[in-house]
């Protein structure tokens, strides 16, 4: 789309002098209002935006128009996503909502469904200098009944993180070492296996715990669900979905790796700086997180800062499948701008979510915070590429999946959590948990989920 095409859809070059006009039209200035959590490892998701209105304007000024646009920013102090889209619901519901905002992907459906998320399908389709490069998979991120209601802000991928050196310490050849991310891809090399590794190493000496994973409840669970075929949505109805036998087999594998020593019965209990300081500290041998961790790992001292020494010292596998010969799986969870379809400049809205996303603006944030990009072109980009972290998890992103988009999804994860944690602690037995969370899922949830086998 020209400068002026964009300009003239959106009703802001109206304003140009025409040959001979010695009176200028008064000049309007345009403010979009853009809600964003106050994220100091995001900065950029609202500062991209307010740079998007700068090049709007300059586009203004070449047309020879006087208009302007500001983006006005709300920042919320919300501690996390989820309570964040809880607050934006309310300042919607008050008729105060913001024309773009800032939000975790799977609050997208409830969004969408409460009229309060763009349907930016035509948006998209009428603008594919700017969307045609988005890489693909990433757009499963944004559906809500099949249709996009946001654009990617930026991508990021999860992983198990394992020490090499523990490895050499209790044996294994190079060969084994380096081949192991093949083994998973492959499906030769299944998750029982790499909970068996982890027990060697422990075993042997070389750690004091096999596998550790977050503290608190979030999406991380839904990749290794998915090991075990876990899929927690159809597609087709729009409902959630739990199966009991893909359920059983996951907590059976919990189970295993707290009663062999290989991920601590209490690791629910521990907090995040626990967590985080573990593997730099060589405390643990696998620690299953994301992405954005190597900055911090490398900070806390797992090696020195450049790509070498962390390749020799750190690597990384997909969540491998349950049984030989099965898919290993991943998980992304991208964050999205939405627009407001109730806003006055709606489109203009969407003209600035556009130009943010572009690699100029969009680069800078993958870059400083550790996310994979959202456009193929962006890893031709020098700063990119000297990102060597960011190059080599965007490999990864053919495997990854999403959490879904609909409107229980909090509860649905909650009630996993809480099974997980009970068998986890000894408190629960499988059996009970599988019990417990298709239970907590039909009380909570009633028609929205559907249970399976």
């Amino acid at each position: 789309m020209s400068m002026m095409k964009n300009l003239a859809v959106l009703g802001l070059a109206a304003t140009i002098l025409l040959p001979g006009q010695i009176t200028p039209v008064t000049a309007a200035e345009i403010e979009i209002g853009l809600w964003t959590r106050a994220d100091r490892s995001g900065p950029l998701r609202a500062g991209n935006i307010v740079a998007a209105a700068d090049t709007v304007n300059k586009m203004l000024a070449a047309a020879g128009s006087p208009d302007t646009v500001t983006v006005s920013i709300h920042e919320n102090n919300a501690k996390g996503f989820d309570a964040d889209a809880l607050d934006l619901m309310k300042a919607f519901a008050a008729n105060k909502a913001p024309d773009i905002y800032v939000a975790a992907h799977e609050w997208i459906g409830a969004f969408a469904e409460a009229g309060y998320a763009m349907n930016l399908e035509d948006h998209i389709a009428a603008n594919p200098e700017y969307y045609a490069d988005v890489i693909p998979v990433l757009w499963n991120a944004t559906l809500y009944l099949g249709k996009r209601h946001a654009i990617p802000q930026d991508s990021e991928i999860r992983m198990f993180f394992y020490n090499k050196d523990m490895l050499r310490q209790i044996g294994k050849s190079e060969d084994f070492i380096e081949g192991l991310p093949a083994m998973v891809e492959s499906g030769e090399f299944t998750i029982w296996d790499l909970s068996s590794l982890a027990k060697e190493v422990v075993d042997g000496g070389a750690a004091e715990y096999g596998i550790v994973h977050r503290p608190n409840v979030g999406p991380d669970f839904l990749m290794t669900m998915a090991s075990f075929g876990f899929d927690p949505m159809d597609e087709q109805t729009g409902k959630l979905q739990a199966s009991r036998s893909a359920l059983e087999g996951f907590l059976s594998w919990i189970k295993w790796n707290a009663d062999n020593g290989v991920t601590p019965s209490n690791n629910t209990s521990f907090s995040w700086d626990t967590i985080n300081h573990l593997l730099p500290e060589g405390k643990t041998f696998i620690k299953h997180h994301g992405l954005w961790d190597v900055p911090r790992q490398i900070r806390f001292g797992v090696s020195e800062d450049s790509e070498e020494a962390y390749t020799n010292t750190v690597g990384w596998v997909h969540s491998p499948a349950a049984e030989k010969g099965g898919s290993p799986a991943n998980l992304s969870h991208p964050i999205v701008y939405a627009v407001n379809p109730g806003s006055e400049h709606a489109d203009l809205a969407a003209l600035l979510v556009a130009i943010a996303s572009q690699p100029y603006f969009n680069t800078p944030h993958a870059v400083t915070t550790g996310h994979t990009a959202i456009m193929h072109a962006q890893s031709g980009m020098p700063a990119y590429q000297e990102a060597w972290a960011l190059s080599r998890g965007a490999k990864l992103l053919p495997n990854a999946s999403f959490m879904p988009n609909h409107t229980q999804i909090g509860p649905f994860n909650q009630a996993i959590y809480k099974g997980i944690q009970g068998v986890e602690t000894g408190r629960i037995s499988v059996e009970e948990g599988v019990d417990f969370i298709l239970d907590e899922l039909e009380s909570e949830l009633g028609d929205d989920v559907v249970i399976l086998d």
